[in-house]
């Protein structure tokens, strides 16, 4: 097997994003178990060091979107008070989703084989979606705890239902807020009826 010499490919760039470029694009071509971190960091011009400042495993590299997506909630959520205010949150977030920038993890998956790793990382996502909200809610001090474990499930769940259409409805598939929307009035009225909430979108 040839060396991987990091020098070769793109210019000399530690961005996350490079990176990114590179994997999806080997993942593709050659299908995700058969690209190593080095191919994927000698393409984007980088170290084998300097991935792993980045990415912890070489699945995380397809979960890019969702990561970056739940970084934003967290700030979006910090002054949550009520469920609706959580709510209100995640529609912010899902505004500023770019819809070029769909996670690969979600519509390649197929294409690029490795689903058992890939959809584990995507768990952890999930796992880490859920406590955000979780945490939003329970920070309100005016639900109990068993009442705010189902809303937060219920609220992950149509996230991720929402995100899950979006992302699978190709280039014409509009703004994932609109779809956020819809999966959250799913939610809203059982709230409501809960803790007495008044919607408001």
């Amino acid at each position: 097997m040839p060396a991987e010499d990091p020098r070769v490919g793109r210019p000399r760039s530690s961005s996350r994003a490079t990176l990114e470029e590179a994997a999806t694009e080997l993942f593709l071509e050659q299908g995700y178990e058969a690209t190593t971190v080095g191919q994927i960091a000698r393409r984007a011009g980088v170290s084998r060091t300097s991935f792993f400042n980045y990415f912890p495993t070489k699945a995380d590299v397809v979960w890019v979107a969702v990561d970056d997506a739940l970084d934003a909630l967290r700030v979006a959520l910090a002054g949550a008070e009520t469920a609706e205010d959580v709510f209100e949150g995640v529609l912010a977030v899902g505004a500023r989703v770019d819809a070029q920038h769909v996670p690969l993890a979600i519509t390649e998956t197929e294409a690029m084989g490795g689903a058992a790793e890939i959809e584990a990382a995507g768990l952890a996502r999930a796992a880490r979606l859920g406590r955000e909200l979780r945490d939003a809610l329970g920070r309100g001090a005016t639900l109990d705890a068993e009442t705010t474990d189902v809303i937060a499930r219920m609220t992950a769940g149509a996230v991720a239902a929402a995100w899950q259409a979006w992302a699978g409805a190709g280039v014409r598939r509009g703004e994932l807020r609109d779809r956020l929307a819809r999966a959250l009035d799913l939610v809203r009225s059982g709230v409501r009826e809960a803790v007495g909430e008044s919607p408001r979108r």
